[in-house]
């Protein structure tokens, strides 16, 4: 399965957005994270989001479209309104 993730650390108040086809090595990873990776600023990591994508290539095109926004707001939109995963899904299908 293939999946863009959003974290969200309360103490750093700030998303990590990631792609993965193993969320729980993944999540392993970031809570074992070495002192120079951005996940390891912070011990409080949750999963805010999970989009689940038909293939690899399209997953990484949400995470990379997502993390180009740059925006915390867009984030917290996509839950807030679900149409706009909807429309990543077509556009990037």
């Amino acid at each position: 399965m293939h999946l863009v993730y959003i974290l969200h650390s309360f103490k750093l108040n700030r998303f990590y957005i990631g792609f993965t086809s193993d969320f729980d090595t993944r999540m392993e990873f970031h809570k074992n994270a070495e002192s120079h990776k951005f996940t390891a600023n912070a011990e409080d990591w949750v999963l805010f989001l999970k989009i689940e994508c038909e293939s690899k290539s399209q997953g990484l095109d949400i995470e990379k479209h997502i993390k180009k926004m740059k925006s915390k707001t867009y984030v917290e939109n996509l839950i807030k309104y679900p149409n706009i995963i909807l429309k990543l899904k077509e556009k990037y299908k």
